[in-house]
């Protein structure tokens, strides 16, 4: 018998091992029947979410991204609408979120074709060209890619530009535009591997540019010039605005000095030393804006920030590994609130170093901080706004545990003069970089669906 090979010795005591265990009918019964996650689920965890904060800030409902990985493009937007709806007296107002993601979409296909360029003299089979083919347009991104957005194509009323079945749902859009991706991606590097320069191949590449914004005009809308905004506040007064641009919209109504955050996260691998910075090749969506960078500090220093910011009366927005340990029906997440182990006999003790390792774990969804419970000066719980409609939770609003928060969040955008002096002087150093497939690369993107 060839060595490694799984012999029937082994089948057998594979076997007679089932057999013996008196509990494996028992589980063999309920998880062929069930779900494991309604197997292992600690219902007395379940059941006594308490939901009270003692800090709180939302008074609004909740957006809903629907079938598409916009979380970081929700969350920020989720941000910058509270300061916008008390400037106008609205109880409740939302930018629109489709008119960030056609920017979005356009300028990740220039982005991705940039580097598709830069990277034509490898082989195709290179770790980082294969790893660029494997998603040539997604929905996903992080914060600094959300304020690169903002800075160059500025906001709008989602009445200006409402959803559309595509928005709502991208995964069919985003197949038709990587089969368009990847085709001018090879051809762009035959024309390369033919002698074609730069200036050539850039030019070939505004022709596909040109086939993708069409694309994203069909299924999107088309973004406007210009506008005209009016409304009625909460007090019943009608209020009219001289026609306007995006940008200038943007420089109205957000209160939030986007330039003054910057991105910290929580990255415990050994290779990753506190206090430095780093940034990810090939890593953004707008190509000439700021590259994406993050300082890592310690999750402890996070959580204070962020409690200091909702204290302060300002949400913060979040990325984090979503379908960790997570419960729909009652809107929570609890670092124990599956007890996977008992089900199946085995013990797990990776950390979130080693998950982040041996990718067990990446940031996958990004959504907003609105209250914290304070006990003694220190968090105990956190409520969520998420942007998966208004279903699950408290009305769409979710409760995060302190020990969840330590394990699953992996970053936050935070007002640099709440860093301490060495935090802030750090920010300027020259960053580690990171290769492309990184996991402290990943993009937040995921989908609502049936949790």
């Amino acid at each position: 018998m060839t060595h490694g090979q799984l012999g029937p010795d082994l089948l057998d005591a594979f076997s007679k091992q089932r057999a013996a265990d008196p509990q494996h009918q028992l589980w063999q019964n309920a998880l062929t029947a069930h779900p494991v996650d309604t197997v292992a689920l600690d219902r007395r965890r379940a059941l006594a979410v308490d939901r009270s904060m003692s800090h709180r800030l939302d008074a609004w409902a909740v957006t809903n991204q629907q079938k598409s990985g916009r979380c970081w493009l929700f969350a920020g937007l989720n941000l910058l609408r509270v300061g916008a709806a008390r400037q106008m007296g609205l109880k409740d107002f939302e930018f629109s979120q489709n008119h960030l993601l056609f920017w979005d979409k356009l300028e990740k296909a220039n982005h991705w074709l940039e580097a598709v360029i830069a990277l034509a003299d490898r082989d195709v089979d290179d770790r980082t060209v294969a790893h660029l083919m494997a998603s040539p347009t997604e929905d996903g991104g992080q914060w600094n890619m959300f304020v690169a957005l903002v800075a160059k194509h500025g906001l709008v009323p989602q009445s200006v530009m409402p959803e559309t079945a595509s928005s709502g749902a991208t995964h069919q859009l985003n197949t038709r535009l990587a089969a368009v991706l990847r085709q001018a991606a090879r051809d762009l590097r035959a024309a390369a591997a033919a002698g074609d320069g730069l200036e050539q191949l850039r030019q070939r590449k505004e022709e596909t540019l040109d086939v993708v914004h069409k694309m994203l005009s069909l299924h999107l809308g088309t973004p406007p010039e210009r506008f005209a905004w009016q409304w009625t506040d909460k007090d019943d007064v009608f209020h009219r605005e001289p026609e306007t641009t995006p940008l200038e919209f943007a420089a109205r109504w957000v209160d939030v000095p986007l330039d003054d955050y910057v991105c910290v996260v929580h990255d415990p691998r050994p290779s990753s030393p506190l206090g430095r910075t780093f940034t990810v090749e090939h890593l953004g969506n707008v190509v000439g804006a700021p590259p994406v960078v993050y300082l890592n500090v310690d999750i402890a220093q996070i959580k204070t920030w962020a409690q200091e910011a909702i204290v302060g009366g300002e949400p913060v927005w979040f990325g984090c590994d979503v379908d960790q340990m997570h419960h729909g029906d009652s809107g929570s997440w609890d670092a124990e609130l599956y007890d996977y182990d008992g089900v199946y006999g085995t013990t797990t003790d990776l950390d979130k170093a080693d998950r982040l390792l041996h990718g067990a774990t990446a940031m996958t969804h990004a959504m907003m901080l609105t209250g914290v419970d304070v006990v003694d000066g220190r968090a105990r719980r956190w409520r969520v706004e998420n942007s998966w409609g208004a279903e699950k939770g408290d009305q769409g609003f979710w409760t995060m545990t302190d020990g969840w928060f330590d394990e699953y969040v992996f970053e936050t955008a935070v007002r640099r003069d709440r860093l301490p002096a060495d935090l802030r002087a750090a920010l300027d150093t020259e960053p580690i970089v990171l290769p492309a497939w990184d996991p402290m690369g990943a993009l937040a993107h995921d989908r609502q669906r049936d949790r």
